[in-house]
């Protein structure tokens, strides 16, 4: 039996077809094993091998055997009873990934942005769980700062010239936009600049709607907006969004000559948001 191209399953009264090959990924398992007839919990009837377990769950098992990935859906929970369905099937590999819950659940990825409005001056501070996230709007948002002498300026400065954001720690940033006046009555100008919109703008008002809707595009949600009692009025907007983890693949190893499969190692591979 063991050379059938196509062998069909019926798991809990669920149907599946399949290669052979699929099931002989990892030949330790009962799976493997049940195509040698070598498996009295598998009953070949009509043609198709009968067994009475989860077929919702084995719907999973088939698609890590098909994949070689470990992928379930964001709402899933039976973590548990689906280890116990692989540690059945003997994919104890799969029994261990799903043993470590934290690397397979969504996590919730908060961010907070404080705005602050004073006379001609606009400031921003940034905060969020996820420093890679952090990391990589800081590179999206420029400030370019320039200057001139007297009461009053003519726009577009002359020459603009980039201003690095304070990074107090990985999980914020800071920087501002507006006039000032500086000592020796210098006029300076911060413009803000956030990709991939190329405008320079001034207005804090202005950086404000156009940083909210980068965040929106870039799948956080607005959760909620307050004001911080004080002297300064900090306006808080509150997003959160799902992050899908790290993907767990497994990479199979056969020596040559080999028809099973010789060893399996767990590796991570991103699948994005």
């Amino acid at each position: 039996m063991s050379d059938r191209g196509v062998v069909v399953l019926s798991v809990g009264g669920v149907r599946f077809v399949t290669r052979a090959s699929t099931l002989q990924q990892f030949p330790e398992s009962r799976l493997a094993r049940m195509l040698n007839d070598d498996d009295r919990e598998f009953k070949l009837v009509n043609g198709e091998f009968f067994v009475d377990r989860d077929g919702t769950l084995f719907s999973y098992i088939m698609d890590f055997l098909r994949t070689l990935q470990v992928s379930l859906p964001s709402d899933f929970s039976d973590y548990q009873r689906l280890q116990r369905e692989a540690e059945f099937y003997g994919l104890y590999l799969l029994a261990d990934l799903l043993s470590q819950e934290h690397l397979l659940k969504p996590r919730l990825e908060i961010l907070e942005v404080r705005f602050s409005l004073q006379e001609m001056q606009a400031f921003f501070r940034i905060f969020g769980s996820c420093s890679t996230t952090v990391e990589r709007l800081a590179e999206q948002i420029t400030v370019f700062t320039g200057q001139q002498s007297g009461q009053s300026w003519s726009s577009p400065f002359p020459s603009l010239v980039p201003l690095p954001l304070e990074r107090p720690s990985h999980h914020d940033m800071v920087f501002q936009c507006g006039t000032d006046y500086s000592a020796g009555d210098q006029f300076v100008a911060r413009y803000v600049s956030i990709k991939p919109d190329n405008r320079k703008l001034i207005n804090g008002t202005n950086v404000l709607g156009l940083l909210l809707d980068t965040l929106l595009k870039d799948g956080f949600r607005l959760m909620s907006t307050r004001t911080v009692s004080g002297e300064d009025k900090v306006e808080c907007y509150s997003f959160e969004r799902t992050k899908r983890p790290a993907g767990l693949t497994v990479t199979v190893n056969q020596t040559p000559g080999s028809s099973g499969v010789a060893q399996a190692k767990r590796t991570q591979a991103q699948k994005g948001k």
